[in-house]
């Protein structure tokens, strides 16, 4: 038989659960990747996410060239087009099965269920696996059979599905029978061109990195190879210093699937004494932020109305009387509110299509709180320019900084942004490298309001004074918090 093996944010060999399946099923594989350029921009993918995204199909079709496994890549404008290719394709190459991963998101799966509709109908069966998360968390509820909404007691239990469990590694493919394609079979069908891939980036808006964001599983494994060894001991103490390489940034790799969570969880593991808790500090915390990604993959399966801009606490989402002022939105977008650390971490944004974790919180909830601004604003324009960009983790973070989402931050938790800067970027030498007119500004005059204005610069007045804006948010939320009690 030959097996049809459907990429989509999965573009690795290696730990591919249903590629593996695929070949242990069939002696001739044939992948498909399909681009579809309207959905992507509806769901607000940027020039950064496309092209990272088309760089990693094509380092993945030079991977499996080695396994005899031709990689054909389709292009339908909407999620909605994707059963007639598919099933129209299955057919043409003679496929008796088609492969897949599962996605958690709404669209993906009203999307896979139509595929499988449309499969059915020519007796084409779908095969369809569990592979973005280290476990099926769809399995992990609570005692009364409940999804979580908290974090500390679905990290407990998701670590006692592992004990009891633990995490596959699919087993890695064989080299397979050469596949011969009949083109005038496939004549009529949607076909990219592997010269006309990279192409499609230019139909989207925004800057790319290819020079900073190497595609392919090869760089994904030697990424993560260096931060194991290098950084992920002393991960507790680095991780917050924006300066500083304490990170993995692997974010862009698990987006795309160029490597597992799987990978990254044993890969820790392995050098913690097999422990997935209980184990050296720095890689206990690496592996919780782990768990973070798979709860929020949790929370959109069991609350699937946060994939449709709805906050996961809706009566307080509701309640507060958001502002929607361009002005100050254009102010925060494009790194000139006055802050500097907030300003710093939007022009990291802009010019590399990557933001340090602890600045994504810092700039959410400036916007979130001190503007007071619809936080599906900020979440959107993250989405139009993260090379990251992942619904789940970019919406429960936002909506963690708003107060609106599942075990969000309090209301009255504000960060005040030169506290943070005083204490994560104390020397100001991140804010000094993407904030050009502060470079020789005396490190005080960075984390202190009256001495930033004192300093004559070149540089923006506050956009809103912090006391100001914190007492706005919390008058806000006050109220919002009285509605949702009512």
């Amino acid at each position: 038989m030959r097996a049809l093996m459907w990429f989509r944010s999965d573009l690795r060999v290696a730990d591919n659960t249903a590629l593996a399946a695929a070949c242990d099923a069939a002696d001739e594989v044939v992948g498909v990747f399909v681009v579809a350029p309207q959905q992507w921009r509806s769901h607000d993918w940027g020039a950064m996410r496309v092209d990272f995204t088309v760089r990693s199909v094509e380092a993945l079709r030079h991977s499996l060239a080695k396994l005899n496994i031709p990689l054909i890549v389709l292009r339908v404008d909407r999620f909605a087009d994707a059963p007639a290719a598919v099933s129209r394709f299955a057919k043409a190459a003679g496929c008796g099965g088609v492969w897949w991963n599962d996605e958690p998101e709404v669209n993906e799966i009203a999307r896979d269920s139509a595929v499988e509709a449309a499969l059915s109908a020519i007796d084409v069966k779908a095969h369809r696996f569990i592979d973005q998360t280290i476990l099926d968390v769809s399995t992990i509820r609570t005692a009364s059979d409940q999804w979580y909404t908290v974090f500390t007691p679905f990290r407990r239990r998701w670590l006692e599905h592992w004990r009891d469990s633990g995490a596959v590694i699919a087993k890695p493919p064989a080299r397979r029978a050469a596949v011969s394609l009949d083109d005038s079979a496939l004549c009529g069908l949607p076909l990219v061109e592997p010269g006309a891939l990279l192409d499609i980036v230019a139909e989207f808006e925004g800057t790319t990195r290819s020079d900073l964001w190497k595609a392919g599983e090869g760089e994904a494994r030697q990424r993560l190879s260096r931060f194991i060894d290098e950084r992920v001991g002393d991960y507790d103490n680095r991780r917050d210093f924006m300066a500083v390489n304490g990170t993995s940034v692997l974010s862009p790799y698990l987006a795309v699937g160029a490597i597992s969570a799987r990978q990254c969880f044993e890969a820790a593991r392995e050098t913690n004494r097999g422990k997935a808790d209980g184990g050296k500090k720095g890689i206990d915390t690496w592996i919780s932020e782990l768990i973070w990604r798979e709860f929020y993959r949790h929370v959109l399966m069991g609350f699937p109305h946060v994939c449709r801009g709805r906050a996961f606490r809706r009566e307080v989402d509701e309640a507060v009387e958001w502002r929607y002022d361009e002005g100050d939105f254009r102010r925060w977008q494009s790194g000139e509110s006055g802050y500097p650390i907030v300003d710093a971490a939007m022009r990291q944004l802009a010019q590399t299509g990557w933001m340090h974790n602890r600045a994504r919180m810092i700039v959410a909830m400036f916007l979130s709180k001190h503007l007071l601004i619809d936080w599906r604003w900020g979440e959107r324009h993250f989405m139009r320019h993260l090379v990251d960009g992942d619904f789940a983790s970019n919406n429960g973070g936002w909506q963690w900084s708003a107060s609106t989402g599942t075990d969000a931050a309090p209301y009255f938790r504000i960060f005040n942004p030169f506290s943070q800067s005083a204490k994560f970027d104390s020397d100001g030498a991140y804010i000094r490298r993407f904030v050009p007119e502060l470079a020789k500004a005396p490190a005080a005059a960075l984390h202190d309001p009256d001495k930033l204005a004192d300093a004559d610069l070149d540089y923006p007045a506050l956009v809103v004074d912090h006391p100001a804006g914190r007492a706005r948010a919390l008058a806000a939320f006050k109220q919002a918090s009285r509605h949702d009690a009512r």
